[in-house]
């Protein structure tokens, strides 16, 4: 009967499906694109009978498939995507986008352009008003390998110093690939969304062209529009660009405080810890070490030497001038139960001295003060130090004992 063979049919269709999918996992790629090739025949073969809608499913497997098919060539994969953008009209943008990835991927740039140049020339009645977003983006990568192009003409400008009708042709050339690189990237980044890479090109042009104020706009537009994600790069951005222009330090800490805030384990954190140690101003300072304490919360700063020796630096400060060890005390409260464990074990001191002795000594004094002199991690560092004959390590102890009672007073 009609409605048993409908319900055969589904039954097969799911279960090539799912052979498909078991052999992609297994990274069984001729299989995969076997079970694809019954499962694209056996549409045909039904496709009279019940319309289904598999196109993005067939398209989404088989780049897969091709992409991950070692003797796959690029001229199989273009192929692919020419049928696959004539098999849905709906999903036809995205397949174009896809395809030019794989080309920039591969580094077909001239004909990745070729396809977005044909892809903004598409129209298909109101589809084309429905993929509006997808024509965006386009467009903005189109931006994108005019940028390139600019690029390119400038570095030869700038490195090669032709001269006469020479400099003039590729002066030319350059100032066409800006005008139409501007006009895309600038469309794009008006709508909110992460736009990282079309900033910083289209950002790279103006400055280059001797426009700090229409980059400035742009970057912090980027950063503080509220209708724009959350995005640590936007600061960063913004940062890079305030030092460039050689702007004040204390635009500089405006800029990176919001990036503590969104991102605390930034590198950029390093710089901001510097300049708020060399603060006069103490509210300065407290965050300084404040932004130290947090960085070092992250297991990828564990071993990092700058970040331990910051700490180390502002913390000895405090113990010399006797003042605001208040402040060490509301940092370590709240990481008194797991820093111990994490950055002070006697097997990391053992680590941290056969690989790094540098990072042992920061260490050893930041866990000597936290800790007391009676810290497995300073003890073990300590002693090495002092066996091994080597100066810093008994000033390094000496420091300790000295200042042992500021253990107890941050200990509570």
């Amino acid at each position: 009967s009609s409605h048993e063979h409908k319900l055969n049919f589904r039954k097969s269709k799911e279960a090539c499906l799912s052979y498909i999918q078991d052999a992609m996992l297994q990274k069984q790629w001729k299989r995969a694109a076997e079970f694809l090739t019954f499962y694209v025949e056996s549409l045909e073969k039904d496709y009279s009978r019940e319309h289904v809608g598999p196109s993005e499913m067939i398209w989404r497997i088989g780049t897969e498939v091709l992409c991950h098919r070692s003797h796959s060539s690029m001229k199989e994969f273009s192929c692919f995507m020419e049928q696959m953008k004539t098999l849905g009209v709906k999903r036809y943008l995205k397949v174009c986008l896809e395809h030019v990835f794989h080309l920039l991927c591969n580094g077909q740039i001239d004909e990745a352009y070729q396809n977005l140049s044909l892809a903004e020339s598409w129209r298909y009645g109101e589809q084309t008003a429905i993929q509006d977003r997808e024509m965006k983006l386009v467009q903005a990568y189109r931006g994108l390998l005019d940028y390139y192009s600019w690029s390119k003409q400038k570095n030869i400008l700038l490195e090669h110093g032709l001269d006469g009708f020479a400099d003039l042709s590729v002066e030319q050339e350059m100032h066409s690939c800006f005008r139409k690189a501007a006009t895309n990237l600038k469309e794009i980044i008006k709508i909110p969304g992460v736009w990282d890479l079309f900033v910083k090109c289209y950002v790279d042009m103006l400055e280059f062209y001797g426009d700090p104020n229409e980059a400035r706009q742009v970057l912090n537009e980027y950063a503080y529009n509220s209708r724009f994600p959350a995005n640590p790069n936007a600061h960063v951005y913004l940062y890079q660009f305030l030092k460039r222009q050689g702007e004040s330090k204390k635009s500089l800490i405006s800029a990176l405080k919001i990036l503590h805030d969104i991102a605390p384990s930034h590198e950029l954190m390093i710089e901001l810890n510097t300049m708020l140690q060399k603060s006069k101003k103490r509210k300065k300072r407290r965050l300084g070490l404040e932004v130290i304490f947090a960085v070092l919360d992250y297991a990828g700063w564990k071993e990092n030497v700058k970040a331990w020796s910051c700490l180390a630096r502002q913390v000895k400060q405090i113990l010399i001038s006797e003042k605001h060890l208040d402040w060490i005390k509301q940092e370590w409260n709240s990481r008194r139960d797991w820093w111990p464990a994490f950055h002070f074990s006697r097997y990391l001191a053992k680590r941290n001295w056969q690989e790094n002795k540098s990072l042992s000594y920061e260490k050893a004094l930041v866990a000597g003060i936290l800790l007391g002199k009676d810290c497995k991690y300073f003890k073990y560092v300590s002693h090495q130090g002092c066996k091994a004959q080597m100066k810093r390590f008994r000033m390094l102890k000496k420091f300790v004992n000295r200042h042992n009672s500021v253990y107890l007073r941050i200990s509570g």
